[in-house]
């Protein structure tokens, strides 16, 4: 189990995404409850609410890893500077995509706990009971840290078929 650290998303075609939506997040905790907010109206808007409950859960405990693990601890959490946390939601036909940006090139570790009444310390393991799969990379270019995402399968939904 937690075996797909470092691997890409699985091959989607970027030009079949339907839509896409994303938010920066303040470095703050308040920042989990303003995801999970944006997470459910976005949902809602795309009528894809059906997978809300896991998809908020992994949503939660992805940006709740991002504020916790990912920023320096001496790093400021001003309201008055760039977020460091961007979450991005994208919608293929039958596929969701979050994705969790963060500025650590640290790799996702899950911690090994047989301690299921502990608070913390469960982040990934339910991150990859949740979701149909997820994975890691590290960002190229001018962007500096890591995305961590997760893909949900979604129902397959007939398209109406014409008056005739």
């Amino acid at each position: 189990m937690l075996e797909p650290l470092r691997q890409g998303l699985p091959p989607l075609d970027p030009a079949a995404v339907s839509n896409a939506a994303s938010c920066a997040l303040p470095a703050r905790y308040e920042a989990v409850r303003e995801a999970r907010q944006f997470t459910r109206r976005t949902l809602d808007h795309w009528d894809t609410g059906e997978r809300f409950d896991d998809v908020c859960l992994v949503v939660s405990e992805l940006v709740t890893n991002a504020l916790r693990h990912a920023l320096p601890a001496h790093h400021p959490r001003a309201c008055d500077q760039a977020p460091p946390v961007r979450l991005h939601l994208m919608r293929w036909t039958e596929r969701l995509v979050c994705a969790v940006r963060d500025p650590s090139h640290d790799s996702p570790v899950a911690r090994d706990s047989d301690d299921f009444s502990a608070e913390s310390g469960r982040g990934l393991f339910l991150v990859d009971s949740f979701a149909d799969s997820w994975g890691w990379h590290p960002l190229a270019g001018t962007l500096n840290g890591k995305v961590v995402w997760a893909l949900f399968r979604l129902p397959h939904k007939p398209q109406p078929s014409p008056a005739g």
